[in-house]
């Protein structure tokens, strides 16, 4: 069980390539500098809900801890795992109470380090409605994200 009651995890055992501990670790623990050590200099982050990709760890943490401080609930339900690779189900609750899950893909270097993440938010108005909310939070490089204003009027509150 992680630190966290809402950020529930099945194993979190010593991180191994296959475990993907360090991943729900840094998502329990909701902070930068957790994402951070799970992540290589020069990792790559792809989502449904970003118009292109966000790269290097001081920019992919920035990113995965404001993203982590949306969710009210996170529940990582599944995984499983092909040479590298990673593939975590997850179920969560945001924008009080709205449920969403989706499909973390995790490709790891040789070093076992966190090189490539792409997440995949369902449904469609969640992951909108996420997009929105990431390029409020980031107001400072939120190009990557939908704007609020921009939000369709069936994904809004």
């Amino acid at each position: 069980m992680s630190r966290d009651a809402n950020y529930v995890t099945k194993d979190m055992a010593p991180v191994t390539a296959g475990s993907a501990a360090d991943y729900k670790a840094a998502f329990a623990q909701r902070s930068a500098s957790a994402f951070a050590a799970a992540f290589a200099e020069d990792v790559v982050l792809e989502a449904a809900g970003m118009y292109w990709p966000v790269s290097g760890r001081e920019n992919v943490k920035r990113v995965m801890e404001a993203a982590s401080k949306i969710y009210e609930s996170l529940q990582f339900t599944d995984q499983a795992v092909d040479g590298r690779r990673q593939y975590l189900e997850w179920e969560a609750r945001a924008f009080g109470g709205i449920g969403m899950s989706g499909v973390t893909v995790i490709t790891r270097n040789e070093a076992g380090a966190i090189a490539h993440l792409a997440i995949h938010h369902r449904p469609l108005g969640g992951a909108l409605r996420f997009s929105a909310e990431m390029g409020q939070l980031l107001q400072g490089d939120a190009s990557h994200f939908l704007a609020a204003e921009d939000l369709p009027r069936t994904a809004r509150s």
